[in-house]
């Protein structure tokens, strides 16, 4: 098939009913473009991206910066494995320590191999560091939770989908409710083996669920009484997702490791990265962890202009303002509907709380609407409905947007 060569929705949807496997279930809509806060199907509609690829574009679709880097790179030097130094790995892991304040990074492609690499990175710190017997080492986890989807992660996962017949799972994990501050000093203090505490800042999977003040701040302290590490999951919540660079920054927390995908590379390329002090870096010696296309030239080349353009463009920010006026304008349309109950989130990660339960089809049935009126974004858990824009969005068109979204809802009062 050429590149050009046009295709229709229904044909690039029958293709991969046929040949892929059928591990999700989209919404009906096939795109071929995107723009910043837009994105166009093979037919012509322009829609609004509500999504963002779960915060992966927060520096929006195509930005030319990003871009610019990546064909550049592209052209130069592409991979050359870890067996050998490249120019680029070196800048990109300088300017991404200073950036987030870390001693060291190890760099990764995918949030779910950075998620495990954290989940290693920690053991092993626990068995060298803090003492803890070989193979004794726990970590503790919260309910409702959503890391990935490997083998060991679903292990911890409570979501009866992501792990029906996947087993046998993985040991080593306690998992607690989330926003529990009593279960997680029962946790830590029933049981000398643990060695760190994993945590989404606002669990993002599981409906955009923020937790109560000061939570993290004092889950943290409860970590560092026990000498357990503090590990903060900001793959969907980092790079000023939530009105701050990283989420844990509205508590001024500042974590043993750190987690960073989807937007660590603006959309354009799988990047992620796990973050620590050298104290705990420093566990990890030649042959213990590694990627073929971990630290590639192209990924740092990407990494760095899209932080570079979170920082030009004053996303968090935005992101923080532009909240606020969603949220504001949300409530104030709540406040007479039948059909939504409460709208949540920090930032421009937000959902909204369908009045039905979670087997209803109402918030589907909600989503295909939108995508008729020109805005595109998808349900979790049955009756959530998670709202993420593009963090380049203009007020004018987040007041745009949320006239789609009203107009729609009514149409379900």
């Amino acid at each position: 098939m050429a590149v050009l060569e046009h295709i229709t929705s229904q044909e690039a949807m029958a293709l991969e009913n046929k040949y892929g496997a059928q591990n999700y279930h989209p919404l009906p809509v096939v795109l071929s473009k995107g723009e910043g806060v837009f994105v166009w199907d093979v037919e012509g509609k322009k829609y609004y991206d509500f999504l963002s690829a779960y915060s992966s574009l927060n520096q929006g679709h195509c930005h030319p910066k990003i871009v610019n880097a990546m064909t550049e790179q592209a052209q130069r030097l592409t991979l050359t494995s870890r067996a050998f130094y490249n120019d680029m790995l070196g800048r990109y892991e300088k300017y991404a320590t200073e950036y987030f304040n870390f001693d060291k990074m190890l760099p990764m492609n995918s949030g779910a191999e950075a998620v495990e690499t954290a989940l290693k990175l920690c053991r092993k710190w626990a068995y060298e560091v803090k003492g803890i017997d070989i193979n004794k080492a726990e970590i503790i986890v919260c309910k409702n939770n959503f890391h990935g989807r490997t083998t060991t992660i679903i292990s911890f996962s409570n979501d009866p989908i992501a792990r029906k017949h996947f087993g046998p799972y993985t040991d080593g994990f306690i998992k607690i409710e989330y926003d529990n501050l009593k279960a997680l000093e029962d946790a830590l203090s029933s049981n000398p083996n643990v060695g760190g505490f994993m945590v989404e800042p606002i669990q993002g999977e599981a409906g955009v669920y923020v937790p109560s003040e000061n939570y993290l701040k004092e889950a943290k302290a409860l970590c560092e009484k026990y000498n357990v590490l503090f590990i903060a999951d900001e793959v969907q919540t980092g790079i000023a997702r939530t009105g701050k660079l990283l989420a844990v920054d509205h508590e001024e927390v500042k974590p043993d490791i750190l987690i960073l995908g989807k937007a660590l590379s603006g959309g354009l390329y799988p990047v992620s990265a796990v973050m620590a002090s050298n104290e705990i870096m420093n566990v990890i010696q030649p042959g213990n962890h590694g990627s073929t296309f971990g630290g590639n030239p192209i990924a740092a080349a990407v990494a760095i202009a899209a932080l570079e353009v979170v920082k030009e463009e004053n996303l968090a920010e935005k992101a923080e303002t532009l909240g606020k006026i969603f949220r504001a304008e949300m409530n104030r349309y709540i406040k007479d509907s039948t059909i939504v109950n409460s709208v949540r989130g920090k930032g421009l990660l937000n959902a909204i709380v369908i009045n039905d339960d979670e087997d209803s089809d109402t918030a589907w049935n909600i989503c295909l609407k939108l995508r008729d009126n020109g805005l595109l974004a998808k349900p979790t858990h049955g009756n959530i409905i998670r709202f993420a824009p593009p963090l380049v969005m203009t007020e004018d068109q987040l007041l745009d947007c949320v006239s789609i979204i009203t107009k729609t809802l009514k149409e379900f009062e």
